[in-house]
Formats: C-alpha cells, sequence, structure tokens
C-alpha cells in the first residue's frame, strides 16, 4: 500500500507541473464561438478525457452490484474501487428490501414490464391510482400526479402553470429541473437570496405592485441538496397569500427518511398538508425512478395532466416502478419506516460528528445529505482521487454546480450504515484531504 501511495504521489506532481487536469470547468465548454455546433462538444471532451488520463473525473461511474453501504464502482477509465459507499441515493436502503423485490416480481408477472402509453392516454395501471392515494394519505393532499422522474415534476409543474406573462420567484440554490422550468416558461424570474425570507418578502411585494394581473409561482426545496438546509416553510407560504402567487416546495431530499411518519421536512415544521403545491422525486428513498406533483385542487392535477409537457408526453412509470414505489410507500408508512428513519439519523449522526472531530468542515443541518466542504477545485479533485483508492465512494460537487473554489464532497447515508463506518470514512477524507494538500502544495 505504501509502494502504491509513493507511486501515485509521484505522478500527481507531474500533473500538477501540467496543471490541465486541475483547472478549468464544465462552465467553460458550455458555448463555444464559431459556426461548428459540435466544436463545444469536442473541446469539452478533450479536456474531460485529460481528466480522466489523470484519475481526477470521478464522474459517469458505474456501479457493480446493488447501491449498499458498501459497493463496487468503475471509473471511465476503466479502474475499480471498493469501498464505503456513501456516493448513492437509498436513504432508508430499501432497494433491495424483501417486499420491494417480491412487489416488483409480482407486477412484473400480471402486467409485464412497459407502461406502453402516458397518464394521458392509456398508460396508467390499475395500482396507479392507489399510488396516488397512498401518496396523498401521507402528504395529506388528496390530489397526486404522477410523473416518469423527478426532474420531470419539477420541469414540468412549473412549466405546465405558468405562463409567459406570470412570474417565478426562487431560492437561487433550487434545483436544476426548477431552474429550467422557470427559463422555458416565462422571462420574469425572480430569484432570492439563499434561504433569506426577507429578500423573499421584498420581491414578492415588488412584483406583486409592478404587476397586479398576472400569477406568481414561489418555489423552494424542503431540504436543499447541496447546502443541507431548509427554509421557514411556514413563513413562504404565509407570504405566498399575502401576495396572491402559490407557493411550490420540493420535498425530494426530505420526504420519506425524515420527520414524523416521514413526512419530511413539512411534518417538522407543522406544515404537513398546509403548502399549496408539492413536488418531488422518488429516487431517493422510494427505490425507483419517478416523481410526482400534489395539490389540493382536482382541477391543477387534471391540468398538469395535459398541459405539462413531461407528462403528457412521456409514457407513464412502469407497472414495476409502481408496484415499487408503492411498497416503499407502506414501508415508510410504517413501524419499519421509523426504525430505518431512526437508524439513518443515527448515521447521520455519527458521520457528521467523526468529520467535525477530523476537523472538516461539515455544512448545513442533519439529514441524508452530510456536505463535506472541501474548497479549492484543484485540491478537491486531488482529495477525491486519494478518496477512492483508499476506499470511500463519495460524489465530488464542483463549479458550477457550487460557487468557485467551493467545491465539496456530498456524502450520501442510508439506514444501513453506521456510526462506526461514519468513523473510518471521516479518516479516509482527513488523510485524503492532507495527501492531496502535499500533492497540489495547496494549504486549504
Amino acid at each position: 500500500m505504501d509502494e502504491l501511495l509513493e507511486r501515485a504521489a509521484d505522478a500527481a506532481q507531474e500533473e500538477v507541473m501540467d496543471g490541465a487536469a486541475l483547472r478549468g470547468s464544465s462552465f467553460d465548454y458550455l458555448a463555444q464561438p464559431g459556426t461548428n455546433l459540435a466544436a463545444k462538444a469536442q473541446a469539452f471532451h478533450a479536456w474531460a478525457e485529460n481528466r480522466v488520463a489523470h484519475g481526477v473525473f470521478p464522474y459517469a461511474k458505474r456501479l457493480g452490484g446493488r447501491p449498499g453501504a458498501t459497493a463496487e464502482l468503475t471509473l471511465l477509465d476503466g479502474q475499480r474501487h471498493a469501498g464505503l459507499n456513501y456516493s448513492s441515493q437509498e436513504y432508508l436502503s430499501l432497494a433491495r428490501h424483501p417486499r420491494v423485490c417480491a412487489a416488483a416480481q409480482a407486477a412484473m408477472e400480471r402486467y409485464g414490464v412497459h407502461s406502453a402509453g402516458s397518464t394521458a392516454l392509456a398508460g396508467n395501471v390499475e395500482e396507479t391510482t392507489a399510488l396516488e392515494a397512498e401518496l396523498g394519505e401521507l402528504l395529506r393532499m388528496p390530489e397526486v400526479l404522477l410523473f416518469p422522474t423527478g426532474w420531470a415534476a419539477g420541469f414540468g409543474a412549473i412549466k405546465g402553470l405558468v405562463r409567459e406573462t406570470d412570474h417565478v420567484v426562487m431560492d437561487q440554490l433550487a434545483h436544476n429541473c426548477l431552474h429550467e422550468g422557470a427559463r422555458a416558461a416565462t422571462p420574469n424570474i425572480h430569484l432570492h437570496r439563499h434561504l433569506d425570507m426577507d429578500h423573499v418578502e421584498r420581491l414578492l411585494k415588488r412584483v406583486r405592485q409592478r404587476d397586479p394581473h398576472n400569477g406568481i409561482l414561489l418555489v423552494t426545496e424542503g431540504c436543499f441538496s447541496m447546502d443541507a438546509d431548509s427554509p421557514d416553510l411556514k413563513r413562504l407560504q404565509a407570504l405566498a397569500r399575502e401576495h396572491g402567487a402559490l407557493l411550490m416546495v420540493d420535498v425530494a431530499h426530505d420526504l420519506g427518511c425524515m420527520g414524523p411518519g416521514g413526512g419530511g421536512q413539512l411534518a417538522l415544521q407543522g406544515m404537513l398538508g398546509q403548502v399549496d403545491l408539492v413536488m418531488g422525486s422518488f429516487s431517493k428513498t422510494f427505490a425507483s425512478n419517478g416523481g410526482f406533483v400534489a395539490s389540493h385542487d382536482r382541477a391543477i392535477k387534471e391540468y398538469l395532466r395535459f398541459y405539462a409537457a413531461p407528462n403528457t408526453f412521456s409514457n407513464a412509470l412502469s407497472p414495476v416502478q409502481v408496484a415499487i414505489i408503492r411498497a416503499c410507500v407502506g414501508v415508510v408508512r410504517s413501524a419499519e419506516g421509523q426504525q430505518r428513519r431512526d437508524r439513518l439519523m443515527h448515521a447521520i449522526l455519527g458521520l457528521r460528528g467523526a468529520l467535525t472531530e477530523q476537523g472538516i468542515t461539515v455544512l448545513g443541518h442533519p439529514s441524508p445529505i452530510v456536505p463535506v466542504l472541501l474548497g479549492n477545485d484543484a485540491l478537491a479533485r486531488v482529495a477525491c482521487r486519494e478518496m477512492s483508492r483508499a476506499g470511500l465512494l463519495a460524489n465530488l460537487v464542483e463549479y458550477p454546480a457550487v460557487s468557485l473554489n467551493s467545491a465539496r464532497l456530498r456524502m450520501q447515508v442510508m439506514a444501513d450504515h453506521t456510526p462506526a463506518l461514519g468513523q473510518t470514512a471521516a479518516r479516509i477524507v482527513a488523510e485524503a484531504l492532507h495527501r492531496a494538500r502535499e500533492i497540489t502544495g495547496t494549504s486549504h
């Protein structure tokens, strides 16, 4: 092992002298001048391939088995790394739950594997109605419409409801699907500083004073995926009502895995069933692709069925996906679900505490997402490589997904993790950061 680390250090020193693999970002290749439409792709590919060659492009990995507390991932260069898995969105560890797998098998035998139509036509199976009702009970919102992915739900909800003359007021750190939906719907987009309620209030007042005739959609998240923090939902809903707006909350990262009964931040803040619109994704807690939009108004549900293009013009969730999600909702709402949430929070607190003991900055509040601040982008790239080699699998987030030189690990915790695994992971992070500072000559 020592000899391997020495060879890695020698190689890394050569990379730093060249520097190309540690410079730049994907943002640099978003637009390229000239008449060749493929040029920007070719430029990005050359930059990414250089990073791959030097082991500092930790994206597009391939999973070699179930997304459990330990796993094996294959990188783009063909190298395989096995170890502690903090890179999968499997918060309640339900992907191999016997009840979930049995439900998938039964659905496949009854319906086959394909929905063969959109929800606007004949794509729904009989269990779809039951799933919508069960989600409605969990959310205390009776009208639920399913989407093929969570991204489609966020994009489709905004694009389906908002017209060109309407307005969107949104947290600047809201998810990509929400920003893309807003940009597709209207030029009237007003971004507020992250979690700044006073800024929200000023924007709503200004928009309503200048335009008393058109709609306003206020958009936020229950748990923000980059910083693991949450807004004041009660105040946001009050502000929305005061200014004639609708509030939509994205609960992708907290529904099912946090809060009493699995109600997420809505339940933790006493707002379950109290907000105008809720959208979310099944891919974090409910072991399947898919998303949903929930409301109290049947008219909104049916309107989105025909005006939210990702719903209208995409195939519905497959029968297998519907059955999986139903089984997961059943677990979430059961005593076992609470036990899994307790185990998950125990693992979260253990990891956060272990990282803090190592002198590492951890952002936000306890949630399945544990953001570990690394800082300098070049340092972070090398540190992430060293972690993988040492047996820790975690996702690097860098500019432009976060601010320049605010790179971080987005460690994602599962119910099957333990505080002991968290201690090991924290030690690997600390050692990898130390090693990366030596390699890059970066002090912080």
